[in-house]
């Protein structure tokens, strides 16, 4: 189905960045009573997966955003550098997936020295500035952020999860979570939403997709940038999924 190739009993192994070895789609059952249900069953899940991962998304991406609204992109930068920390905790919780010990530490010491990196860099009026920020909303901001990162750990893990479980490639996952994403996100577009923190801080209840319009009618000049950050989106997404394929989202962070 759309690309999608049935496991076999003779799947390749694989040991993923992450330090699990597993057979990518790999069957339990090599010979099974009704193969096309069986067939049916595995597509109809991985696909449920997928949508799940695209309704994650669409929710964590609201709150990297808003973020940017009460800290700085520096701070931002920041909190999205122990990315590390969500992945490998939401892979061992969720997934009971296992890894060698100087992964531990090598989390550990990347999170903590970028962390050291970026604290000390703001000198002189720069520092005063920042500490200022972050008294006023740095800690909505960081809550935000602390939101994403959670949300991004559950997603990352999950596609790991996925390549485990399914013969599917890094390509074949990116169209299914981005058509999945596409109809969750223009069903929020097109839907006269109430009220919701994040998601739609709007108290009116104009369908987004007007009031996204209506701003790019005003500012035509920001058609340009979006295309361009959408393309170069598209393109950093085919590295990024063939990374988790073959390496897992831990080296991918």
């Amino acid at each position: 189905m759309l690309g999608l190739v049935e496991p076999t009993v003779n799947s390749e192994k694989a040991t993923n960045g992450n330090g699990h070895t597993y057979v990518n789609g790999d069957n339990k059952h090599p010979h099974p009573k009704h193969p096309d249900r069986v067939a049916h069953k595995r597509t109809k899940a991985l696909l449920l997966s997928c949508f799940r991962i695209a309704v994650l998304i669409t929710i964590a991406a609201p709150f990297g955003f808003a973020a940017l609204s009460h800290i700085s992109y520096p701070t931002m930068v920041l909190g999205k550098s122990c990315k590390l920390v969500p992945v490998m905790i939401a892979n061992v919780f969720l997934y009971r997936r296992k890894f060698a010990p100087y992964k531990y530490l090598v989390v550990a010491l990347v999170t903590a020295g970028i962390t050291m990196f970026m604290g000390f860099s703001n000198e002189g009026a720069s520092k005063k500035h920042a500490n200022t920020e972050l008294n006023r909303n740095g800690l909505l901001g960081l809550t935000y952020v602390l939101i994403n990162l959670a949300l991004d750990g559950v997603i990352n893990s999950t596609q790991d999860e996925i390549f485990s479980r399914y013969k599917i490639t890094g390509q074949q996952m990116m169209f299914f979570a981005n058509v999945c994403s596409t109809i969750v996100t223009a069903s929020l577009a097109v839907l006269p939403l109430p009220y919701i923190p994040v998601i739609h801080p709007s108290d009116s209840t104009r369908p987004e997709l007007a009031v996204a319009l209506e701003f790019l009618r005003t500012h035509p000049s920001a058609v340009g940038p979006l295309l361009k950050f959408a393309l170069t989106g598209a393109m950093g997404q085919l590295f990024i999924y063939e990374t988790i394929q073959h390496f897992g989202s831990l080296t991918l962070v």
